[in-house]
């Protein structure tokens, strides 16, 4: 792969109005069966898991579980919470939602192909700058839980929205900083430029901190295990949504769903290829003279890439403990957003020294990166080889004072560790010794 090399940006000149609408519905309408299908995805996956059945008796195989699920929620009652921002209370949902349909416009999900005779591309619209629409989009769709928390004028909601904004800036700051390298590495923000530039080699490849490090962030974007504070249901019931009923809560459970599947979808294009079948498929299919890459067969490449990532959430639900709020702060700001800016940095050095002294700049990547994402492995998981036993851990917590408190954050006791006992158990104690005293002196 060239990183000098032009990328081709998709072509909208023959596109009509009607077509633009069909675009439009299309994706209106994907998103919502999507999200249909997602609910039974999870929950038969979950079930897989745990060693459960999931839903199996509606439709084949359960399939027709998430469609009462979705009609029940659209006739529970509807309540209208007293005291709260009226104006604010019902717009909340509706902003996620719009920015969580409206962000799909700029993916692509196929080449140009023949609609109704004319040659159109699989993407309703495309912009130099489509990467960044894309980041603004979600960063705004945050806001519809702010807003939401905060405008139900209830603390649990509201603790909910303020946790909700602290890892939205957290998080998209890192996940900002590592497509950036992808920008400067294929001269573009276009979404089907960034797909072009991957036609010898995916950024996968060439970019694996950057990567990971986006992939962290998918999950604190979405409010999904293990970063899913602003819900927590153990601490704050159901977070910013808590005071939403009806379809006004169903709004943010689409919305929240619709996240998934557009950062699977980003991801996808960004770092997999997109639409590209990749060199494997590409070589079985030019044994038969055939090329996966033309025609309607890349939509299937790239949904199948997009359930990929879709399966990963659920995995990663089913498998991993949510962290402690200190925990996943020190991850954002100590962890993620320093080795994006290392990384960021690593990449414009060998950029800059490539247009200066040319060189095979593929390869010194490639080794790079390599290299980049052990150490940062090493640096996630590297603990786990040197942990002490279970019995070890506790034999020392059991020596060391537990007062409830971490770095001025209050945390559930570890095994061997005891909570002290509470100022009224205390002050309970000291009245049942005072009684006991008066007692005998009688």
């Amino acid at each position: 792969m060239n990183i000098a090399m032009t990328v081709q940006v998709a072509d909208f000149s023959q596109d009509t109005w009607w077509l633009l609408v069909i675009k439009a519905l299309f994706i209106v309408v994907y998103l919502i069966f999507s999200v249909i299908f997602a609910l039974w995805f999870e929950r038969r996956l979950l079930a897989k898991m745990q060693n459960r059945l999931g839903p199996n008796t509606v439709g084949p195989f359960g399939l027709g579980q998430s469609f009462p699920d979705a009609v029940k929620l659209l006739f529970k009652e509807d309540f209208n919470l007293k005291g709260a921002d009226r104006v604010v209370y019902f717009l909340a949902p509706a902003v996620s939602a719009l920015c969580a349909f409206v962000l799909m416009a700029v993916i692509p999900l196929g080449p140009a192909v023949s609609i109704f005779g004319i040659q159109t591309p699989l993407q309703l619209t495309d912009s130099p700058v489509a990467m960044l629409f894309i980041l603004a989009t979600a960063a705004l769709g945050e806001y519809g839980l702010v807003l939401g928390g905060w405008s139900a004028k209830s603390t649990l909601p509201l603790y909910g929205s303020v946790r909700s904004a602290t890892q939205m800036i957290s998080y998209e700051l890192a996940q900002g900083l590592s497509l950036v390298t992808v920008f400067i590495l294929n001269r573009t923000m276009s979404t089907s430029g960034i797909i072009s530039g991957q036609q010898e080699l995916w950024n996968i490849l060439l970019l694996a901190p950057a990567f990971l490090i986006y992939l962290v962030t998918m999950f604190g974007e979405t409010n999904r295990l293990p970063f899913d504070l602003p819900e927590a249901e153990g601490e704050i019931v159901a977070g910013p949504h808590l005071e939403y009923s009806s379809m006004k809560f169903g709004w943010y459970y689409l919305s929240e769903y619709i996240a998934m599947l557009n950062l699977s979808m980003v991801a996808t294009t960004v770092f997999f290829g997109g639409w590209q079948a990749g060199p494997i498929l590409t070589s079985l299919f030019g044994l038969w003279g055939g090329n996966p890459n033309v025609g309607w067969l890349p939509m299937l490449w790239f949904i199948a890439k997009t359930w990929c990532f879709m399966g990963l959430f659920v995995w990663v639900r089913g498998s991993a403990l949510r962290f402690r709020y200190d925990q996943f702060m020190h991850l954002g700001w100590k962890g993620l957003i320093p080795a994006a800016l290392i990384w960021l940095a690593i990449v414009m050095t060998v950029i800059g020294i490539n247009a200066v002294y040319p060189m095979n700049a593929t390869n010194v990547l490639i080794i790079l990166s390599t290299g980049f994402t052990l150490i940062m492995l090493i640096w996630a998981f590297g603990e786990e080889t040197v942990k002490p036993s279970q019995a070890e851990l506790i034999a020392k917590r059991e020596k060391e004072e537990f007062t409830g408190f971490e770095n001025g954050y209050p945390v559930p006791p570890l095994p061997g560790q005891h909570l002290p006992p509470s100022a009224r158990s205390q002050r309970k104690s000291s009245n049942t010794a005072t009684i006991v005293v008066d007692s005998e002196g009688q």
